[in-house]
C-alpha cells in the first residue's frame, strides 16, 4: 500500500549538488595544502584547520543523510557543520590578520576573487590556486569561501526550519504515518463494506427473482398435471 505524503523516509538526499557543500569539498582540500606548505610541523592549528575543515564536509553530508527520516537531525548536524567552518574561518583571520595579509574591499584583487568565488564551486576550478597559490592569495580565498559557505547554510537552515515547523520531526513523522495508512485502511474496509453491501442486495433480488419464477413455474405445473 503506497504511503503517499505520509511516509517517514523523504526523497534519497543529493547534497553533492548543494553548492555548499561543493565550497566545503574546496575548502578542505585548499586547507589540507595550506597548512602543510604554510604552518610549521608539529603547529597544533594544522590539525585543527583541517578538522575543522573536515568536520564541516562531513557533518553536510551526514546531516542530509539524516534528513531522510529528521529533519530536527539534519537541522543539528548542519549547524555542527556552520559550527566547524566559522572555527576554520576565525583560524584564517588570524593568519591574515598577524601577517598585515588580509584583502580589504580596496584590496586590487578583492573583487576578481569575490567574483571567481561566486561563480565557481566544484573543486576542479581551484585546483591550479590550491597547487600554486601563495599564503596570501589561498589564506584570502579560504577566508572568502568559508563568509561564502556561512551565509549559504544560513539560507539552507532557514528553509530547513520552516519544514521542520511544518512537518514536524522523527516522531511527528510517524505520527502522521500511522494515522495515515489507519486512514486508508479505514477508507479501504469502507468500500468494502460497500461492496458487499451491494452483493448482497443484488442477491436479495436474485433470490426474489428465483423464488418469483419458481412459483410461476409450480402453477404452470399444475395446471398441466395429469390426474
Amino acid at each position: 500500500m503506497a504511503q503517499g505524503k505520509f511516509q517517514i523516509l523523504k526523497p534519497e538526499p543529493r547534497w553533492e549538488g548543494l553548492y555548499f557543500y561543493q565550497k566545503a569539498v574546496v575548502l578542505y582540500r585548499l586547507t589540507w595544502t595550506f597548512t602543510r606548505q604554510y604552518l610549521e610541523r608539529g603547529d597544533r592549528t594544522v590539525d585543527q584547520m583541517v578538522q575543522a575543515a573536515r568536520s564541516g564536509k562531513q557533518n553536510i553530508v551526514e546531516g542530509s543523510a539524516d534528513g531522510m527520516s529528521s529533519k530536527e537531525m539534519e537541522l543539528k548536524m548542519i549547524n555542527v557543520a556552520r559550527a566547524s567552518l566559522q572555527e576554520l574561518r576565525e583560524d584564517y583571520e588570524d593568519y591574515l590578520d598577524t601577517r598585515h595579509l588580509r584583502w580589504t574591499r580596496q584590496h586590487p584583487r578583492f573583487a576578481a576573487m569575490m567574483e571567481f568565488t561566486r561563480k565557481n564551486n566544484d573543486v576542479s576550478a581551484y585546483e591550479k590556486i590550491i597547487a600554486k597559490g601563495n599564503d596570501e592569495e589561498m589564506a584570502n580565498l579560504g577566508l572568502t569561501l568559508t563568509r561564502q559557505v556561512d551565509r549559504m547554510m544560513m539560507g539552507y537552515l532557514r528553509t530547513l526550519e520552516e519544514k521542520f515547523i511544518e512537518e514536524g520531526g522523527l516522531k511527528e513523522g510517524m505520527t502522521a504515518a500511522r494515522l495515515g495508512r489507519r486512514q486508508s485502511q479505514n477508507e479501504e474496509i469502507k468500500a468494502l463494506k460497500a461492496r458487499v453491501a451491494e452483493l448482497e442486495g443484488k442477491l436479495r433480488k436474485w433470490q426474489e427473482w428465483y423464488r418469483e419464477n419458481y412459483r410461476k413455474s409450480s402453477d404452470t405445473l399444475g395446471n398441466h398435471r395429469i390426474t
